[in-house]
């Protein structure tokens, strides 16, 4: 089998991106407040941990979170069976010190973290460090002989230790403690769901068996001079590892389920001949539910929210359940279901579903959705629907690091050096046009990581 898997791609795709274009709408009293984090709505963007509810921008990072767990049996699943473990370790060891690595150094690379007011050689400082990343991160063994990919990494990952190391930023120092928390939390994620994916890859009911420990260290943590603080409290080194961050194991650990599932579906075809209705009824119904959800939870129509749940959940089940030579779809179908439901059953505990500070409810609700998703994505591409869409999608889940950097690094620069970012700015007069402002930043994004993509040139760790 390909362990390349289209529709997982698609979905990480579809995460990064939304991340990209969350950030770059306009900014402020323009937008509705759907189309923030809910817990910061403008006008002010004032955090309130006491606001309930999600809105789409609240699901791209579980989304992705769920695609990185659902990747690890498919990169790993090879290794396991041929590879000593001390090699497995080494390889998620040295993954999560090269995403430590990219954290630390893409925030320090920010031009408005170097200089409180960046200038034309702070704009070109990011640009090199983009170009840096290259040196990196990029595969360049496809591409030149092992020796010269090796003097290149050395020379990149130098550069940007020296420039760590030596150059004086705006806000202080440099500081290990100064990085980008969302790529922290995803070295973290790769590194422990690849541990207990690989202890539990032929017992999975050891990996769900963990999660009720994890449960228990979070709810008696604050519990003083328990065990509970003591291991909520352990780290070696605060500025990679907290306990804190083992929370979205709740979602990257259902993730390898579905990874799972895929690779066990093999090469075989889901049966698309004849009828497709209803596959194309669990699409809708799968998406459906993710509008559902969004619209219900946000605007705290709690009652009818889940009343419509129940009803879709019973529909997707007996939908999949005619299909019975689909393993795939019904245990997909059960597990979101399943997920979705019992975090809309948990939405009353910790004052409502939030992502921050993140709720049982949301790790749930997000895990069912993105199953469904998932699903939703993997039947339209084998029914050979919006394959242009899809592969555009992919092409980005593809090269996930570069698309999330050409933003910050290369095309914030680029527009302030040539004053283009006045014109987009002006955009900010309402809420179409200031959306507009973000589908215009988040499509050159696109294109830029889908060049890079189409020419076979990857960012890896």
């Amino acid at each position: 089998m390909n362990n390349r898997l289209n529709s997982l791609d698609a979905l990480r795709g579809l995460a990064i991106l939304g991340m990209v274009l969350s950030g770059s709408i306009a900014f402020g009293e323009v937008m509705p407040a759907w189309m923030f984090h809910a817990q910061v709505p403008p006008p002010n963007h004032t955090f309130n941990p006491n606001l309930p509810g999600i809105t789409w921008v609240d699901l791209v990072f579980p989304f992705f979170l769920f695609s990185m767990g659902a990747a690890i049996p498919l990169a790993l699943s090879k290794k396991a069976e041929n590879l000593p473990f001390h090699q497995i370790f080494i390889q998620l060891f040295s993954r999560l010190t090269l995403l430590v690595l990219f954290a630390i150094f893409t925030f320090h690379a920010r031009a408005w973290v170097i200089e409180e007011s960046p200038s034309l050689g702070t704009y070109l400082i990011s640009i090199a460090a983009f170009a840096c990343l290259f040196l990196m991160y990029g595969n360049w063994k496809s591409f030149v002989s092992d020796k010269l990919a090796i003097a290149l990494k050395v020379i990149g990952i130098t550069l940007a230790i020296a420039f760590l190391a030596f150059y004086p930023f705006a806000y202080g120092d440099f500081s290990l403690s100064k990085s980008d928390i969302i790529i922290i939390v995803l070295a973290n994620m790769a590194f422990f769901g690849g541990l207990i994916w690989y202890f539990t890859r032929n017992k999975a009911i050891w990996r769900i068996a963990i999660l009720p420990f994890v449960m228990a260290i979070f709810l008696a943590s604050k519990n003083e001079g328990s065990i509970n603080q003591f291991i909520f409290n352990l780290s070696p080194a605060v500025w990679v590892y907290k306990f804190y961050y083992l929370k979205y194991l709740f979602i990257i650990i259902p993730g390898t389920f579905a990874g799972e599932w895929f690779l066990k579906e093999g090469k075989k075809e889901l049966a698309v001949n004849g009828d497709k209705k209803p596959m194309l009824l669990i699409c809708f119904l799968c998406i459906s539910l993710l509008a559902i959800n969004l619209w219900g939870l946000f605007s705290r129509q709690l009652e009818l929210n889940l009343t419509i749940n129940l009803l879709g959940a019973a529909c997707l089940i007996l939908l999949a359940k005619d299909l019975r030579q689909n393993e795939l779809v019904n245990n997909m179908v059960k597990a979101g279901t399943y997920l979705l439901l019992l975090g809309l059953f948990f939405e009353a505990y910790e004052g409502g579903i939030k992502k921050d500070f993140s709720t049982y409810s949301y790790y749930f609700v997000c895990s069912g959705l993105a199953f469904l998703t998932l699903l939703a994505f993997s039947l339209i591409e084998k029914m050979g629907y919006l394959k242009p869409v899809t592969n555009f999608l992919a092409d980005n889940g593809k090269n996930p690091m570069i698309a999330y950097t050409a933003g910050n690094l290369l095309l914030i620069p680029l527009l302030k050096i040539t004053t283009l970012s006045s014109w987009l700015d002006a955009l900010n007069t309402n809420a179409l046009v200031g959306f507009g402002r973000g589908v215009i930043f988040t499509g050159i994004v696109a294109l830029i990581t889908v060049l890079f993509t189409r020419i076979k040139f990857f960012w890896k760790t």
